[in-house]
């Protein structure tokens, strides 16, 4: 038994040494990149390198924010990536709720129609897009960005997995009291599965800011343009500063860190719950 219950306490032991190991590695990226948009010119480009900084310059941060306008790109990134994350939202929510409790008709062929589409990679969705905003004259503009992502097929099937778990007994229940199919989904259905919801509204918020092929795509001057294709253009406008490409990458990925610190609670909550359904 004792031989036993040591093997057993090796292996956990190994198990979370290679988790911490592999953790450190995949962080080994971003902490070089914050340590080096504290490096002067010089110091970044030394050989052999150095991980620490000889002198932590915070200056760097605001040569990067006014090299360029990333003011404008900032602003373009919140206002694209928040007005998608509601679009989303309310799409999602109110088609799962549509899937999950009413019955219409074609209700399933609509739904596996709907299934079907996740089997198309979006890559070939986006020449399609194109064609159809450029004929919109929608080239350049702030729709062009979002309107085609305010729906997400993944989302509203997540969603409807969800709202599916609650017991029929609360809405059977609502409907003798006569209350209207929507105040039953804000009031009930909402409040119940507030962690999948901010789930879905913290992963859209991320993929929209991670957003660059279709951005890039659609729009032409700079006063349009958001951060992750503001950044790519500021690679080559800085040439050998690379202490201000790192500088402009961390203002970069700092508002999602800061956005997941504060919300981790949710996502954790919301994905071991998808596991536990699964």
């Amino acid at each position: 038994m004792k031989s036993r219950k040591a093997v057993t306490v090796l292996v956990e032991i190994v198990k979370y040494v290679v988790l911490i190991a592999g953790a450190l590695f995949t962080l080994l990226p971003f902490v070089w990149m914050v340590l080096s948009s504290l490096k002067s010119g010089g110091e970044i480009i030394m050989i052999p390198p150095t991980l620490f900084p000889k002198k932590v310059l915070f200056s760097n941060y605001v040569e990067a924010w006014t090299a360029a306008p990333f003011p404008r790109y900032f602003l373009n990134t919140v206002l694209v990536a928040g007005i998608t994350t509601v679009g989303v939202l309310l799409t999602s929510i109110l088609s799962a709720f549509a899937f999950a409790r009413l019955d219409f008709p074609g209700k399933k062929i609509v739904f596996s129609l709907f299934m079907a589409t996740l089997m198309i990679p979006g890559e070939m969705l986006l020449i399609t897009n194109f064609v159809t905003i450029t004929k919109l004259g929608w080239m350049d503009t702030y729709q062009a960005m979002i309107v085609p992502w305010l729906a997400n097929v993944f989302y509203t099937y997540l969603l409807t997995q969800f709202f599916s778990s609650v017991p029929d007994a609360l809405y059977l229940a609502a409907k003798v009291d006569k209350c209207s199919d929507l105040k039953f989904l804000f009031k009930i259905m909402v409040p119940m599965n507030k962690n999948a919801i901010t789930t879905v509204a913290i992963l859209s918020f991320i993929g929209s800011w991670n957003s660059f092929l279709w951005p890039l795509l659609v729009t032409n001057s700079k006063e349009m343009r958001v951060l992750s294709y503001g950044l790519v253009r500021f690679q080559s406008e800085a040439g050998a500063q690379y202490q201000l490409i790192m500088a402009a990458s961390c203002i970069l990925v700092l508002p999602i860190v800061v956005v997941y610190l504060i919300l981790r609670k949710y996502i954790l909550e919301g994905m071991a719950y998808t596991g536990v359904k699964g």
